[in-house]
């Protein structure tokens, strides 16, 4: 029997700890991405955001790619390479920037695009977006689940947390500038709130 989703609990849930996971999305992600201890790749991150608009307009959107960037704080541009392949170049601690190519691995039009980076990455990582209907027609679930190989190891991850570009809270952050982004035109810019300043130290 599927899972029944209540999308307002299911909000920023880990996937690791999510009890209202979809076995079919799960499954498809675990054939779709790099586990770790194979390849590079050694850490995951699952992030779910309800955005409030129609599930193929978010798709459209996230699936050019050179959009990104609108919503995206540590992305300073997404180059489209064609129509499988694209250049990131990121924003890193003490003022650097990383760079990657990546290919789309398998997409469906409308619910989901699964990525990986292409040898020599700055960053190895992979990935997919998942855009799924909400119930009780309440807008659209938005999942992306990355994993990656952070630069440094342990004293990287620590430093990179520092600099507010830890990806585990900068997933979570841009997802939610994406539904602001979506469901209102713009982007907050205020000033941090304790919520973030709370995430920051967790």
């Amino acid at each position: 029997m599927a899972d029944t989703i209540d999308s307002t609990r299911a909000d920023d849930a880990p996937l690791s700890t999510s009890k209202h996971r979809s076995a079919a999305v799960d499954a498809a992600t675990e054939a779709l991405i790099d586990k770790p201890g194979q390849g590079n790749a050694d850490t995951l991150v699952g992030r779910t955001v309800t955005i409030n608009r129609p599930r193929a307009e978010l798709f459209a959107y996230w699936r050019d790619f050179a959009n990104l960037a609108s919503f995206m704080d540590n992305v300073e541009r997404v180059d489209v390479l064609d129509a499988k392949r694209s250049h990131w170049v990121v924003k890193a601690p003490a003022g650097k920037t990383v760079e990657w190519d990546a290919t789309i691995t398998e997409e469906k039009d409308g619910e989901y695009i699964a990525w990986r980076s292409e040898e020599g990455a700055d960053v190895p990582n992979s990935g997919r977006i998942d855009f799924r209907d909400a119930q009780g027609g309440r807008g659209t679930i938005v999942t992306a689940t990355i994993l990656y190989d952070p630069p440094g190891g342990t004293i990287g991850k620590l430093i990179a947390k520092m600099f507010q570009r830890e990806p585990a809270i900068q997933a979570r952050r841009d997802l939610r500038r994406f539904k602001q982004l979506m469901e209102t035109g713009e982007i907050a810019t205020s000033a941090r709130t304790r919520a973030q300043l709370d995430e920051e130290k967790n």
